[in-house]
C-alpha cells in the first residue's frame, strides 16, 4: 500500500466481496450491442456480408487461377 491512498479508498476496497462475479461493471461490453435489432438493420448487414463474402471468394479463385500461370511463366521464362 502506497502513501497516496486515502483511508476511506482502503476501507471501500476492503468492504467489497472477494467473489464479485455478479455485479455489473462498467467495462462489461458485447459486440451484439452494437447490433441493431431493427430487422432492417439486420437484413442490411446480413446483405453486405454476404456481397463481401462473394467478392473474396472471386478474388481468391482469380487468384488461384492466375498464380499458377504466373508461376510458369516464371520458371520458364516464357
Amino acid at each position: 500500500m502506497t502513501l497516496i491512498q486515502s483511508r476511506q479508498n482502503v476501507d471501500e476496497v476492503a468492504g467489497r466481496p472477494a467473489n464479485d462475479n455478479q455485479t455489473p461493471s462498467p467495462t462489461d461490453f458485447s459486440v451484439v450491442d452494437l447490433v441493431s435489432s431493427s430487422d432492417d438493420e439486420v437484413a442490411a448487414l446480413v446483405r453486405r456480408t454476404e456481397n463481401l463474402a462473394l467478392a473474396v471468394i472471386i478474388v481468391m479463385a482469380i487468384f488461384l487461377i492466375l498464380a499458377p500461370v504466373v508461376f510458369i511463366a516464371l520458371v520458364y521464362g516464357i
